[in-house]
């Protein structure tokens, strides 16, 4: 089995609870945050629909510098919610792309360099699954709980994801 076929699965079941959490956000709530130095409720449920776009350029690119996006291209500006409509129309935009490149991914292209960096600094280097492994899925997982937290903290349901939740049994 290849590496794309291997990886498949897993980012089939991690963007379908990326969804489920999204469909949660409240839209009276986006301008919402636990703490001053906290994302708004907005612009974390915006992040997490932009990062598969990012996995994109991760299958694309061998290279992403942030210093160098011009104006409309990833990076460039924060997606911040609209609406959950919004979110979740991003994210499923981002996943089908996302996904078909991963589908047509070689064990080689996988295996392949690349990297991430803000002008000199560099944030990532490595191989491309490392990369998708790192920057985008763990990226998305680890924001996914973090808005998980948001919803519990303003009363909303959270989502079951790896087994029952608190509020869901399944």
């Amino acid at each position: 089995m290849g590496v794309s076929a291997e990886l498949l699965p897993e980012f089939d079941l991690e963007m379908a609870s990326a969804r489920r959490t999204l469909e949660r956000i409240p839209e009276d709530k986006l301008a919402w945050k636990p703490h001053e130095k906290s994302m708004t409720l907005g612009r974390l449920a915006g992040h997490i629909a932009e990062l598969p776009g990012m996995g994109v350029l991760v299958m694309k690119d061998d290279a992403l510098d942030f210093a160098q996006r011009r104006p409309g291209e990833l990076g460039s500006k924060p997606t911040v919610a609209e609406s959950q409509k919004h979110v979740v129309e991003l994210l499923d935009k981002n996943v089908a792309a996302l996904r078909l490149l991963i589908e047509g991914a070689s064990d080689e292209r996988w295996a392949g360099r690349w990297k991430l960096s803000m002008g000199e600094k560099t944030f990532y280097e490595g191989t491309r699954m490392g990369a998708m492994r790192r920057m985008v899925m763990n990226h998305i997982i680890h924001h996914r709980a973090q808005l998980g937290v948001y919803l519990r903290l303003n009363d909303v349901a959270v989502p079951s994801v790896y087994g029952p939740s608190a509020d869901e049994g399944r």
